[in-house]
């Protein structure tokens, strides 16, 4: 804006100078164009090659400011569309760390699932294990306490794996 603002008070200068000076400007004078010489102003020849430069100058600015919103539109629906692939594809991966993140969570559940029934299968059989033991080993204990109690109420001897193993403990008597 302060180009444009410059420019037109540059122009507006020229101007008033070729106005005050008119009668300069519209002066004739003996002007060579190499093969002849003509009478011609001076002034306003001048005058007007300076305003054509400046005409010529401002399409030149024109067209290069077009050009440059033109590559700017251009470039910014580049940028747009890219933006707006990259927004897909970030959202498409999203997508795949979401089922992937489901699918290993379904995953991760039903082998803990699967590990926890194990884990109960294996204590419920070692539960009826160790019953089953327990009552091995009550019955056999009651069955030692048992023979040992006829025996002491019989009076017998110990048995004969005690007295082979060189034990000579006189029976227990009442």
């Amino acid at each position: 804006m302060a180009r444009a603002i410059s420019l037109f008070v540059v122009l507006v200068l020229v101007g008033l100078f070729a106005l005050i000076n008119w009668p300069a400007f519209t002066a004739l004078s003996t002007i060579s164009l190499v093969f002849t010489t003509v009478q011609a102003p001076l002034g306003l020849i001048m005058l007007g090659v300076s305003l054509f430069l400046a005409l010529l100058f401002t399409m030149w600015a024109i067209s290069v400011q077009s050009t440059m919103l033109m590559d700017t539109r251009r470039m910014s629906k580049e940028l747009q569309a890219q933006r707006d692939l990259a927004d897909k594809a970030e959202a498409s991966r999203f997508v795949e760390l979401r089922s992937y993140l489901t699918s290993e969570l379904v995953r991760v559940a039903k082998s803990s699932i699967d590990t926890r029934a194990e884990v109960l299968a294996r204590i419920d059989r070692l539960q009826n294990e160790y019953a089953l033991r327990l009552e091995q080993s009550t019955n056999t204990l009651a069955a030692h306490i048992g023979e040992l109690e006829d025996r002491v109420e019989r009076g017998d001897l110990p048995p004969p794996e005690l007295t082979a193993r060189g034990d000579h403990t006189p029976p227990l008597r009442r």
